[in-house]
């Protein structure tokens, strides 16, 4: 299967504006001062029965010049020790939020979840076994950094429950690699794949990065090429975001080595194309499953969410996020903790509320949430749905907003029709530009200080 061909460069030109990633809605830069009770609340009126448990470890050995995570570059592994420790007394001022709850899925992400050795781990799912209840078929995922994955650690994994691995491996070239301070070896990165699917992981990931600094078609074609002989049952394709006024280690990538903007819309279909003709269903905006896996099904019968994480089955589950930076989404309530090691240290030392930052959703942030993510997820709207579920006129109440939407149907980019706005397959990469148009904390132009580019 061949996508048709993206619209022209002038037209990848006049929008590739700044917009938001639309992980959630409203997005984390907009996260303000909460109720410190704000979960608490939303679970009493909102909870379910089912809790998606998120972790973030924060550690790296090494710092990659690309990453915008929340990160702390060590090389002392026994930080890890008093993390864990931290994270236990979590747990425990948390258990009101998933007390009677079942753990249908268990995220660690990071930083580096595979900075922490096999006995950290192993004390880490003794933690989670001995405070929550898990589920008999909880999805267990976990991303791991290939330059520290062996053999052994992927058994120990295995061995611990878990079913699902993510490897980052963003770009095979060594020039690509050495610009961004990432270098590793693409027959290591395949061994480990295939030993993850001989050890039985029931689902293989794989990192891809656009855009990156020195990428070209040819250079990328080839790592494509790694890619799929890999053979992984996912593969996440994120565009590179430089935005090196919020993230020091991205001024070493020096601007005039970063693809242009037709260039990179170019690198993102090459990529499209080479995925989809090897048979992989496109999740999505930036995802890829092989046809039998759970997320191309949930596609094809409308099931697909979004999240912190990027596309998932589960969204009707609380989302209880653990450790620093770690975000928790339960009914209309976003809440963060606090983003700085020290000062999640603190707050849990004095027993004070973790919660830093979120929101609390408006009527008509819930409105444009469901408006959002259904484009983001499925490249279209039903109108009659958002008016039926919301009790409005769509028309009425998006006026502005379909209006803002006339240049982007002009150029193909979107058809807004009585029943449904969809967004084609050839345009798909304009998704971000398109949910901007419905963004009401963006300013009139669509474009915010703080996001990367959409394309």
């Amino acid at each position: 299967m061949t996508t048709p061909p993206l619209v022209p460069n002038s037209t990848v030109i006049k929008y590739a504006q700044q917009a938001p990633r639309y992980t959630s809605y409203p997005t984390a830069l907009k996260f303000s001062q909460v109720p410190a009770n704000a979960l608490n609340e939303a679970s009493w009126k909102y909870g379910t029965d089912d809790l998606a448990l998120y972790i973030h470890i924060p550690f790296c050995d090494t710092l990659c010049y690309y990453c915008g995570c929340n990160k702390t570059v060590t090389r002392h592994n026994d930080k890890a020790d008093d993390y864990l420790s931290y994270l236990e007394q979590e747990m425990l001022l948390k258990k009101p939020l998933y007390d009677g709850k079942k753990v249908v899925s268990l995220h660690l992400g990071g930083g580096s979840p595979s900075f922490l050795s096999s006995v950290q781990q192993t004390y880490l799912m003794y933690l989670l076994r001995r405070h929550f209840t898990f589920s008999t078929q909880t999805e267990m995922s976990i991303e791991l950094d290939p330059r520290h994955t062996t053999e052994a650690y992927l058994s120990l994994l295995a061995e611990l429950g878990y079913n699902r691995v993510s490897f980052g491996v963003q770009d095979t070239d060594i020039e690509v690699q050495k610009a961004i301070n990432r270098v590793q070896s693409t027959s290591h990165i395949a061994n480990m794949v295939l030993e993850a699917k001989n050890k039985g992981f029931s689902s293989v990931n794989i990192d891809l990065i656009y855009g990156l600094p020195k990428q070209t078609l040819e250079t990328f074609s080839k790592t494509l090429m790694a890619a799929k002989a890999m053979r992984p049952d996912r593969v996440a394709l994120f565009s590179y975001a430089h935005l090196p006024e919020r993230f020091a280690a991205q001024r070493k990538i020096p601007h005039s080595t970063l693809p242009s903007a037709e260039m990179k819309a170019q690198l993102y279909q090459l990529a499209v194309d080479s995925f989809t003709e090897a048979g992989y269903d496109m999740i999505g905006l930036d995802h890829f499953a092989s046809q039998s896996d759970e997320l191309s099904r949930a596609k094809n019968n409308g099931t697909l969410h979004r999240n912190f994480q990027g596309y998932t089955t589960l969204g009707q589950a609380d989302s209880l996020g653990l450790g620093v930076s770690a975000i928790s989404t339960i009914g209309d309530a976003y809440v963060q903790n606090p983003k700085k090691i020290k000062d999640y240290y603190h707050k849990i030392d004095n027993q004070l509320p973790l919660a830093e930052k979120g929101v609390l959703l408006t009527k008509d942030d819930l409105v444009r949430r469901s408006v959002i993510m259904s484009l983001m997820c499925n490249l279209s709207v039903n109108i009659k749905d958002i008016e039926s579920r919301y009790a409005l006129c769509f028309n009425d109440y998006f006026e502005s907003e379909l209006e803002a939407l006339t240049p982007l149907a002009k150029d193909n980019l979107v058809h807004v029709g009585e029943n449904e706005i969809r967004v084609p397959e050839a345009a798909r990469i304009y998704i971000r530009a398109v949910c901007a148009r419905f963004d009401a904390y963006l300013n009139k132009q669509y474009t915010l200080t703080g996001y990367s580019s959409a394309i």
